[in-house]
């Protein structure tokens, strides 16, 4: 058989990365603050590129009602729901190939005239090699307690009433918060909120969330199993022991001087600030991107928040004077390339902008219960729900949610707090937040004896009985991060507590 070469003429369609439609996703997943310092850096670089000092009088607020409508912006390059080579710059898309064919019209190179926008947009993201990125760092304290959260809690109300809690922690760790006041806000029982502050309690380091000192020390004993009435006395009266006031404290206390010393030499070991062992980290006040309040009529008001969002101009005036008097082709060259930059710059802002927009929009109707009646009417909700609703990726949702936040009436929260994965139904029903199934596994286990320990096989057929689809894999998993055993372990350990108790 002979081998000829040939011409061939294939068509195909392909998802592409054009240079502007990377630049348009590397924004949106900016927090404020980074979007601030990158703009700063074009505003100095760029000199077409300029602040926009006029009054803000573009309508930003949106009429969101309780029941479900169209999302809003029908503009063309808006259409998130056209492919790629369609929308001509879309933020709908993942990581793909580059292509120079959607270059901006009067574009010499549209790959040279961004590559020095990609080298600074690359520094937000650690693609460049920097010899720091790899020395490890110590994590915060928040971090620490937001990693034993899911561990710990697993009702989707009680996680974020937790999450709130541990933003409320300072440094030293201590909680300096009202119960009463937060129930309110959260619309949840005062119960409720006690109920998790007990939990995280329980949390590493021992004597986080303590709201006094008395209280962090009594913590710390409570862990090494060295809290008795007479210490609980003692801690009572921390006041005369910081008087030196020794015969009232005696009194207090009800016990003789020496076991008053071993008590107080024994307080002395703690530690007080217990969170400060954790990498101390800048705090940065959160400003919100979105603002959310109640109209009269019941509806939500929504609307950007125009202290984050930076308004640049494009000054045309100045380019077409330049270019007038620019002789040299290279001149040329690199004010055609600003003059790109600083075009498809200020229309990935606005895109970014109203993105942020729909999302936060689609998240207030699912989540509407929640603003309205309080954390208890929280519904399961994953990011699939939301880009269906708005006819966009789950890439360009989780990018969105991700360092934003939004103020309410309930408070500020991060637009990811409102999401959770959701176990779908054997039937026709709503599907089950993982949160309850982990919590039902929970107490399947709990409630077997060492002649019936139940495998994950059982559980699986348990929980299809009642209606979770779920997989074998799915349940170890929840099982393992629940820091359960094996049910062969499990089996072990219950014979030998028979044996024992025996």
């Amino acid at each position: 058989m002979a081998l000829t070469a040939k011409l061939e003429l294939r068509q195909g369609q392909q998802l592409v990365m054009t240079p502007q439609l990377q630049q348009a996703i590397r924004l949106l997943q900016l927090s404020n603050l980074e979007l601030g310092q990158f703009v700063e850096t074009e505003l100095e670089r760029n000199p077409l590129l300029e602040m926009d000092e006029t009054p803000d009088v573009s309508p930003k607020e949106h009429d969101v009602p309780v029941e479900r409508s169209e999302p809003a912006g029908d503009e063309e390059w808006l259409d998130l729901a056209k492919p790629v080579a369609e929308a001509d710059g879309g933020l709908d898309g993942d990581d793909g190939s580059y292509s120079d064919s959607a270059a901006a019209p009067g574009s010499m190179d549209a790959e040279s005239g961004w590559a020095n926008v990609r080298q600074r947009m690359n520094s937000f993201n650690g693609e460049e090699i920097n010899p720091e990125a790899f020395v490890s760092s110590e994590p915060s304290l928040r971090d620490h307690l937001s990693e034993q959260l899911p561990l710990s809690v697993h009702g989707q109300a009680e996680r974020l009433i937790g999450q709130h809690l541990i933003d409320m922690v300072d440094e030293a760790g201590y909680l300096h918060a009202d119960l009463e006041q937060l129930a309110a806000k959260l619309g949840a029982p005062l119960e409720l909120i006690e109920k998790v502050l007990a939990t995280l309690q329980t949390f590493d380091p021992a004597g986080v969330f303590a709201r006094s000192l008395g209280e962090c020390l009594a913590l710390q004993l409570k862990e090494q199993n060295r809290y008795d009435p007479q210490i609980a006395a003692l801690l009572d009266n921390l006041h005369l022991l910081a008087a030196h006031n020794m015969p009232a404290l005696r009194k207090a206390v009800g016990a003789e001087m020496s076991e008053i010393t071993d008590m107080i030499d024994e307080i002395k070991r703690l530690n007080p600030k217990p969170g400060l062992k954790f990498g101390s980290v800048q705090l940065q006040p959160v400003v919100p991107d979105v603002l959310v309040r109640q109209a009269a009529d019941g509806t939500w008001l929504i609307e950007l928040n125009s202290d984050t969002l930076p308004r640049v101009l494009v000054n045309r005036t100045y380019y077409a004077e330049v270019n007038n008097t620019t002789r040299t082709a290279k001149d040329k060259d690199y004010l055609l390339e600003c003059l790109q930059t600083a075009n498809w710059l200020v229309k990935s802002l606005d895109q970014r902008a109203r993105t942020i927009l729909r999302v936060a929009e689609e998240i207030v109707r699912q989540q509407d219960g929640f603003f309205t009646y309080g954390v208890q009417h929280l519904r399961p909700l994953n990011l699939r729900t939301v880009a269906d609703a708005i006819s966009m990726h789950e890439s360009t949702v989780s990018r969105v949610t991700s360092n934003k936040y939004m103020a309410s009436p309930r408070g500020i929260f991060e637009l990811k707090y409102f999401f959770t994965s959701a176990i779908q139904s054997a039937g026709d029903g709503e599907a089950y937040s993982s949160e309850s199934v982990r919590h039902r596994i929970k107490q399947l286990i709990d409630g077997e004896n060492a002649r019936a320990i139940l495998s994950d096989d059982k559980l699986v057929e348990k929980l299809n009985k009642e209606g979770i689809d779920i997989a074998r894999r799915t349940v170890a998993k929840y099982r393992e991060a629940m820091r359960i055993p094996s049910s062969v372990q499990r089996r072990r350990e219950k014979r030998q507590l028979e044996r024992t108790g025996r």
